[in-house]
C-alpha cells in the first residue's frame, strides 16, 4: 500500500509539472508585449541558475563545478542557444505549434546518437522516426509557402539544438562523474551570462515593468526552473525512467491546449494531423524505452 501511494503520489506530481512546463509557452509568447526576447532569454535563464543553486544548497549538493569546459559547450547548447531559439520562434510562431515543433527533439537525437554515439536505430524506432517526419511536413506545410515560417523553423532548430545537447551531455558523461544536478545548475549560469552578452549588444527598448513581466519571471525562474526540477527528481526517485518519460507526450499537448484557449490559436485540419502524427511518435518512443527496461530487468533477475 505504501508503494502504490508513493507511485500515486509521483503520478500527481508528474501531471503538476507537464502543466507547469506545457504552460509556459503561453508565458513566454505573452510577456514578448512587455520585453525583447533575447533581454527575458537572459533573465529566466540567469534567475532560474540561481534558483537551481538555492535547491542545490536545500539538498546539500556539492556546489564545485566538474570539468568547466565541457559545462561551458553545454550551457552553450541546452540554455544559450536552446532558451534563445525558442523565446525567437515565439514571436511569430504560435505557443502550441512550438511547443510540438520542440518535442521533436527525441527523434533528431536517435539519428544524432546514431551518427555521434554508435548506437543503433532499431525498427520500430524507425518507425516513430518516420511518423514524426511525417507530422513535421504537415505542421511546417512547405507547400504553402507563407511568409510566418520563421517561427517554426526556430523551433525545429531549437529541438535539434536540444538533441545535440543531450548528446554532448551522454559524451560528457561517459568521461567525467558528475551531480546531474549541479551540471544542470552550472551549465544554465554560464549559458544566462552568454545569453547576457548577446542581449547587452542588441539594441532593445527596456522592459516594461508590469504585474505581468514580474510574474512570468517569477513563473519561469521558480516554478519552470527551480520547483520544476525538484519535481522531476521526485518522480525519477519514485518512478521508472520509461514512465517518467512519458511526460513529453503531455508538455507540447498541455502547451497546445493552452495556447488555443488562452490566445485562440486554433490548428488547422493539417497542422491537427501532424500534431497527431508527432504524439504518436513520441508514443512510440516511450513503449520501446519502458519495454526495452522492462526486458533488461527481467534478464537481470533470471541470471539472480
Amino acid at each position: 500500500m505504501n508503494r502504490d501511494r508513493k507511485l500515486l503520489a509521483a503520478a500527481g506530481v508528474l501531471v503538476v509539472l507537464s502543466i507547469i512546463w506545457g504552460y509556459n509557452y503561453v508565458v513566454m509568447k505573452k510577456v514578448m508585449r512587455y520585453v525583447d526576447p533575447f533581454d527575458f532569454s537572459a533573465m529566466r535563464t540567469f534567475f532560474g541558475a540561481l534558483a537551481l543553486f538555492a535547491v542545490l544548497a536545500l539538498r546539500r549538493r556539492p556546489l564545485r563545478p566538474v570539468a568547466l569546459g565541457g559545462t561551458l559547450w553545454l550551457g552553450l547548447l541546452q540554455t544559450a542557444a536552446f532558451t534563445a531559439l525558442i523565446q525567437w520562434a515565439l514571436v511569430s510562431g504560435g505557443a502550441g505549434k512550438t511547443a510540438v515543433l520542440v518535442y521533436t527533439m527525441p527523434f533528431w537525437l536517435l539519428l544524432m546518437a546514431r551518427v555521434f554515439l554508435g548506437e543503433r536505430v532499431r525498427g520500430s524506432q524507425w518507425m516513430a522516426v518516420g511518423l514524426a517526419l511525417a507530422g513535421l511536413v504537415l505542421i511546417l506545410e512547405p507547400w504553402m509557402l507563407r511568409g510566418d515560417s520563421r517561427g517554426p523553423l526556430l523551433a525545429v532548430l531549437a529541438g535539434l539544438v536540444w538533441a545535440a545537447s543531450a548528446v554532448w551531455a551522454k559524451r560528457l558523461r561517459a568521461n567525467v562523474e558528475f551531480d546531474l544536478l549541479s551540471l544542470t545548475a552550472w551549465q544554465m549560469l554560464l549559458g544566462s551570462l552568454v545569453l547576457c552578452v548577446i542581449a547587452w549588444l542588441l539594441p532593445s527598448a527596456p522592459p516594461q515593468v508590469t504585474p505581468y513581466f514580474i510574474g512570468a519571471l517569477v513563473y519561469n525562474a521558480l516554478l519552470a526552473t527551480g520547483l520544476a526540477w525538484l519535481m522531476w527528481l521526485f518522480i525519477l526517485d519514485r518512478l521508472p525512467a520509461g514512465m517518467a518519460g512519458l511526460s513529453s507526450l503531455a508538455v507540447p499537448a498541455v502547451g497546445v491546449l493552452s495556447g488555443w484557449v488562452e490566445l485562440g490559436e486554433r490548428p488547422n485540419p493539417t497542422e491537427s494531423v501532424g500534431m497527431v502524427c508527432i504524439v504518436l511518435a513520441l508514443l512510440t518512443i516511450s513503449a520501446i524505452a519502458i519495454r526495452g527496461r522492462s526486458s533488461v530487468a527481467r534478464s537481470a533477475a533470471d541470471e539472480g
